[in-house]
């Protein structure tokens, strides 16, 4: 039997478990890793400049594509701590990630040893397991154990903490006789789906509401697949956006509390029944009055978790089942009742939901200085094409990307969910463009969360990660002073400073452009609404040219209420601004307006 350190035969299963790249940052407590990593080959790494920045790294990584899990490393101590962020949006985003940490030696685990923590209890609450590593011959089993657990029903992240002698210590591993062991995926039977699809045949207005289950199970095609068949209209939720293209004829558009379209809320109210598959109501879709997002339709719910039935509310029929495996028997039962004539024709329905499409638009065209967000998001619509994938956080910037930007694939928006950490985006981009660098990335990004990990774009410099970076800059906490605005106050969420060494920017404060340019980027400002569009092509250009990012920052008017609801109902969303009433105001909306 061969023998090599624990350290090395961690290594080798990464690779055998198909790991191909990792992001992290070296430290003492980890450094045996690190040797094995280089002695070892195979694995690309990627050195971050902060631990939650690898973090985030991972996530970006594996949303980027199916069946990619992304890993991280980092030391003990703060490392560990540093990680738990990216954990926490792991796991609420049902994303696999693998942490590795070093640690302490074992011995000196009790003794308050430095940068000696207790990660594994800490991480336990936001991972699906979370082990320190007290024998060096567990290593083998604990790391085939992460993966296994990673893959298996919900999937989210693990983290593995080896403490520095059991790294060091050799053991007994023949890493050719390694098998990963078997992914567990609860799959429908026949029965569930004949039963979930009964009624679709009782109802008149039916709509599939399509999560970030579809996508993790990479089942975007049947699930069109199975909206063609039926001929029902189809709501993605934000983290199943991509599920069916925007442009698509049973697209309906996005349901919610913020990022929420006025056709998509509209269709969804005027329902009668609705089959989510692959998505776990969360609140800014639901809002808190269920009563108002349930009242007068069935549900049926079908989720790869078992306790995500009945959570929030309970649905008239729900089961467990892989968003992929549901679908195959939904499209199977679909096709014998087609032909046996049992389904309805829900023609007129359909055709309802495309009437909305066409008249209820929001406004996205205005000629104003400084620029009001609104004309951002439209350009991008003209700039970047079906083929582009967004990486985005949270803030009035990401919500109102979500309400007016378009999306035509599977995992081209990928988008902190539940967590929403600021700084999320920077990293999360760069894992995604070095997952896939074929696909152009836009990265969107407001001035605060551009601020919270900036030091990140220098990672995407030294490794000559490209993408597009729309930076939109109001000098203020925009979501959280709308969200102020019901308590009467406006109390510091307000950026403004006038920058003694950038006196042409006025109160905007931070110099962004100087600040990316020091980092080994590319920067381009614009205050007029008309150099959008050339400024977005040069940074294209400037992007292929020098294999770095390019921020493009757009000076946004101080102040602009979004569109969503003041008192978290779906049924009551305020809006703020103009809406569209003639072509010209919406003239990159998937429909043209109807008037």
């Amino acid at each position: 039997m061969p023998r090599m350190t624990a350290a090395r035969a961690a290594v080798e299963i990464l690779k055998r478990e198909g790991v191909t790249n990792a992001f992290g940052v070296p430290g003492a407590a980890i450094n045996p890793f690190y040797r094995a990593l280089k002695e070892g080959g195979g694995i690309d790494h990627t050195l971050a400049r902060h631990v939650e920045g690898a973090s985030h790294m991972a996530e970006g990584y594996t949303r980027a594509k199916a069946g990619n899990i992304g890993v991280c490393v980092g030391t003990s101590g703060p490392a560990g701590t540093d990680m738990i962020t990216g954990l926490y949006s792991a796991i609420a985003d049902s994303i696999p990630i693998l942490c590795i940490t070093g640690q302490a030696p074992v011995s000196k685990l009790h003794k308050e040893d430095f940068q000696a923590v207790d990660i594994a209890s800490i991480a336990k609450p936001v991972t699906k397991k979370a082990t320190t590593v007290l024998e060096a011959a567990q290593v083998p089993g604990v790391f085939q154990e992460a993966f296994h657990l990673m893959r298996s029903g919900r999937p989210g992240p693990v983290l593995i903490d080896l403490p520095i002698d059991v790294q060091l210590t050799e053991i007994e591993f023949d890493p050719e006789a390694y098998e990963p062991l078997p992914v567990y995926k609860p799959r429908a039977t026949r029965a569930q789906a004949e039963k979930a699809l009964r009624f679709l045949l009782e109802s008149e207005r039916p709509l599939i509401i399509a999560g970030g289950g579809v996508i993790n199970a990479d089942a975007t095609g049947l699930l069109v697949e199975f909206a063609e068949l039926t001929g029902v209209p189809v709501i993605s939720t934000l983290m199943g956006w991509g599920t069916i293209p925007d442009d698509h004829e049973l697209s309906a558009g996005m349901v919610g509390v913020q990022t929420s379209h006025r056709y998509g809320n509209a269709t969804f109210l005027a329902s009668d029944f609705v089959l989510g598959i692959g998505n776990r109501w969360a609140n800014r879709h639901t809002g808190y009055n269920l009563e108002a997002y349930t009242k007068g339709r069935k549900f049926v719910h079908v989720d790869i978790e078992p306790t995500q039935i009945g959570k929030i509310f309970a649905p008239d029929y729900g089961f467990a089942s892989d968003a992929g495996a549901a679908l195959e028997l939904f499209v199977e039962v679909a096709k014998e009742w087609k032909a046996e004539g049992r389904l309805p024709d829900f023609t007129a329905w359909a055709e309802s939901a495309r009437e909305r499409k066409a008249t209820l638009q929001r406004r996205t065209h205005f000629d104003d200085v400084p620029i009001k967000p609104q004309r951002v998001y439209e350009e991008m619509n003209r700039a970047f094409g079906p083929e582009t994938r967004y990486v985005t956080t949270i803030g009035l910037s990401q919500i109102a990307g979500a309400q007016m930007l378009h999306v035509y694939r599977p995992r081209n928006w990928i988008n902190c969910g539940q967590a929403g950490p600021l700084g999320w985006t920077v990293p999360a981009a760069i894992g995604a463009a070095v997952a896939d660098p074929d696909t152009p990335i836009v990265a969107l990004s407001g001035d605060y969360d551009f601020q919270f990990m900036i030091e990140e774009l220098a990672v995407a410099a030294q490794h000559k990660v490209p993408y597009v970076h729309v930076l939109v800059n109001n000098a203020y906490l925009g979501l959280i002073r709308q969200a102020q605005i019901g308590l009467d106050i406006n109390f510091q969420v307000n950026l403004e400073f006038e920058n003694i060494n950038t006196p042409e920017i006025g109160v905007y404060g931070v110099d962004h452009v100087k600040v990316a340019e020091g980092l080994g980027v590319k920067a381009i400002r614009v205050t007029d609404p008309n150099e959008l569009a050339a400024a977005f092509e040069e940074a294209k250009k400037l992007a292929r040219e020098f294999r770095v990012p390019v921020v493009v920052e757009a000076i946004l008017e101080r102040i602009t209420n979004i569109s969503m609801s003041k008192t978290v109902d779906v049924s009551d969303v305020t809006e703020f601004e103009e809406l569209a009433t003639e072509p010209g105001h919406a003239p990159t909306a998937v429909r043209a307006l109807k008037v």
